[in-house]
């Protein structure tokens, strides 16, 4: 069905169909409602693609996360999803896996598909390709990272904060032998957090030995279990009595392990995540966590994209960082005799 059948079965030019479809306003009500009821009687869908195409981008954007698995991406494109549906725009979800190989596949595909723009967490900090991009007309945000670039939009938030907030408040209460579980070290975001943490301890008078970073592969539950082995591998006297982990993934595979293996939360080590997600309240014993806005993360980026994409003149490109919060919980409630 193509909308020269609609032209036909209405009696009209396949201008006129065009102008009922695109600007409406500019047709004749009878003539207007003659060729709806063509569109109606015939079952004709507009080939919307074709026309965006022609345009020369289309009504979507490209959402590239790290970890489809990890809810804290969930929430963060809940928020994309909410900005850009009330803006009569669909997201294209893509998941890279932190894997970069795979990462540049979805750009490839994003741009095959000539998205308006594309929010990315990228897995490389210097990622050239990202600016190959914007060089050919596709916009680009970063989302849960902070831009080197003047005219890069970002959204992220202060995870070196977010470091200090946990580490500080576990010194508080007394832990001098603190773990550190996170990685891969090559994402930013986990270094600022543990550097945060370091400038924490700095400041409560301590050193760089007193807080131990056991680095894992990925940002999982799994990763966090084995992180907690490793941790209990070692003689009690030199063991952490704290852990503070770079996300509640790993938290949780921390708490897991711990619980397996007997030891008692927060009594015989305390532990602390990032991000507040659902399940870190809802745990066995409810994760103290450093809590990210995630769903206005999603949603400031696609509004950032959405403002430059329509307003490419008047637009002004913005860093935006979102101050975290620590939400203490039970696994980290018991204060110790510092020693």
């Amino acid at each position: 069905m193509s909308i020269r059948d609609v032209a036909s079965q209405a009696g009209v030019s396949v201008g006129t169909v065009s102008n009922v479809l695109n600007r409406p306003d500019i047709v004749a009500a009878s003539t207007r409602n003659r060729v709806l009821a063509a569109i109606n009687d015939l079952g004709f869908v507009p080939n919307d693609a074709a026309r965006q195409l022609r345009r020369g981008r289309g009504r979507t954007l490209g959402l590239v996360v790290l970890d489809v698995a990890n809810p804290f991406f969930t929430d963060v494109a809940k928020g994309v999803e909410d900005a850009t549906g009330a803006a009569g725009m669909a997201v294209i979800f893509c998941n890279s896996d932190g894997d970069p190989a795979k990462e540049s596949r979805y750009l490839d595909l994003l741009e095959e598909q000539r998205v308006q723009g594309v929010l990315i967490t990228p897995v490389d900090d210097a990622n050239e390709r990202l600016v190959r991009l914007r060089e050919r007309g596709v916009l680009v945000i970063l989302l849960d990272r902070r831009s080197t670039r003047p005219d890069v939009c970002s959204v992220a938030v202060d995870d070196r904060l977010g470091g200090e907030l946990a580490i500080r408040h576990l010194a508080e209460a007394g832990h001098r032998r603190i773990a550190f579980v996170g990685g891969p070290w090559r994402l930013e975001q986990v270094r600022d957090r543990y550097h945060g943490g370091l400038h924490a301890l700095r400041e409560a008078g301590l050193t760089e030995e007193h807080l131990r970073r056991f680095e894992t592969p990925s940002p999982t539950v799994a990763a966090g279990r084995d992180a907690a082995s490793r941790i209990l591998g070692l003689p009690r006297s030199a063991r952490a009595t704290a852990v503070f982990c770079a996300n509640d993934l790993l938290a949780l595979g921390v708490l897991q392990e711990l619980t397996r293996q007997q030891v008692r939360v927060p009594e015989d080590i305390a532990l602390v995540g990032y991000d507040d997600i659902d399940f870190a309240a809802a745990a066995a014993v409810p994760l103290s966590s450093v809590r990210q806005p995630r769903q206005r993360l999603g949603q400031t980026a696609a509004l950032l994209m959405l403002d430059e994409s329509n307003n490419p003149d008047g637009h002004r490109h913005q860093q935006v960082i979102f101050e975290p919060e620590l939400v203490v919980r039970e696994s980290s409630q018991f204060t110790r005799t510092p020693n």
